[in-house]
């Protein structure tokens, strides 16, 4: 048997497996298996906290659909909550440094990047307002803070086919590891309305390196100046970036249950 936490940041949830105290071995069919929500214990991400040589620990990251990815926002404020004090730590998206606070936690979530080979693209472009669209959506803007993301920003998201535009734009050849489709509704000079559609799981309560992407395309877009206030169907989360600089994600963490599974059952 092993033990497992059930975890979630604004509702964005989490099955978190300490691989410290022992080894399990995570394939992409056993991950699918225990991400579902019939047959399996259920969730958007499972997450394999481990040893590090350079950090405290290290977190790897599998989405609902089995596949392994760099960097999850919310599953990160997750980490010092699960450990139980601040962490250094190692993902495949570089060091993060996560901080507990009241009800959840903040963390440096790096620097992000913008050239069109680092997010990655299929062929050179400008990222700030990409020569590509789809439909009648605007012209988005590409960001990587760990993991590839675009932003449309529309005037309402309310007229928005989230279920149909959002596999779309994840799967189209243009972004050969595919894609985080976020919809972005500007609200004032630092607030944003947010609806992310997530590779891999697809509609998501909340996405915290999306509410990242969001508020630095705003920003370098002139939209908004930071701290932004980034609202999604889950909750607000803080994202606090400057041109030059790391950003900074502060928001809620939750631990909602702890359990013991048969993982050979998986």
């Amino acid at each position: 048997m092993g033990r497992f936490s059930k975890m979630h940041g604004l509702g964005n949830d989490f099955v978190v497996i300490d691989a410290r105290e022992s080894a399990i071995e995570m394939t992409e069919a056993r991950a699918r298996a225990i991400a579902d929500r019939h047959a399996g214990i259920g969730c958007d991400q499972l997450i394999l906290i481990g040893e590090a040589d350079d950090a405290d620990v290290s977190m790897q990251i599998f989405n609902a659909d089995g596949s392994e990815v760099e960097a999850c926002g919310n599953a990160t404020r997750c980490v010092p909550l699960f450990v139980g004090r601040d962490v250094l730590i190692r993902t495949k998206a570089g060091l993060l440094d996560a901080k507990s606070v009241d009800g959840g936690a903040s963390v440096d979530m790096g620097a992000p990047r913008f050239d069109w080979d680092a997010i990655p693209l299929a062929y050179a472009m400008d990222t700030l307002s990409m020569g590509a669209s789809w439909e009648d959506l605007p012209a988005p803007a590409a960001v990587n803070v760990g993991n590839p993301h675009v932003v449309f920003f529309v005037d309402d998201l309310n007229g928005v086919n989230f279920d149909r535009l959002g596999p779309l734009i994840e799967h189209d050849p243009l972004f050969p590891k595919r894609v985080n489709v976020n919809f972005a509704q500007p609200v004032g000079y630092s607030h944003i309305r947010l609806v992310v559609w997530e590779r891999g799981a697809g509609l998501t309560r909340a996405c915290g390196t999306g509410a990242c992407a969001t508020a630095v395309a705003a920003i370098r877009r002139k939209l908004m100046t930071g701290p932004v206030t980034v609202s999604l169907p889950g909750g607000d989360l803080v994202i606090d970036w400057a041109p030059g600089g790391t950003i900074r994600m502060t928001g809620p963490a939750t631990h909602v249950f702890d359990g013991e599974a048969d993982w050979s059952r998986f």
